[in-house]
């Protein structure tokens, strides 16, 4: 899957999940650029992106991702696995 479209993807899931239909999944977008972006909603997030893209994380993965263009990768090499 090409990297636009997970973005695309990803940022409906960001957007739902924060319920902020302004947020724009940019590279350098982090968890400190959002107020509501808490570790509750970090794991939400996770979960949301596990079953839509039908791939699992390993927590040393999630501990080395600090936006979302690392997210994004992590995703994509996910898919071609």
């Amino acid at each position: 899957m090409e990297i636009n479209t997970i973005r695309a993807e990803f940022q409906k899931i960001l957007q739902q999940t924060f319920e902020r239909d302004d947020l724009v999944a940019t590279d350098t977008l982090a968890a400190a650029d959002v107020d509501e972006w808490d570790s509750l909603s970090h794991i939400e997030l996770v979960v949301a992106l596990e079953k839509h893209f039908k791939i699992k994380f390993s927590l040393p993965e999630l501990n080395n991702v600090k936006n979302v263009g690392e997210m994004l990768l992590l995703i994509q090499r996910g898919l071609k696995k």
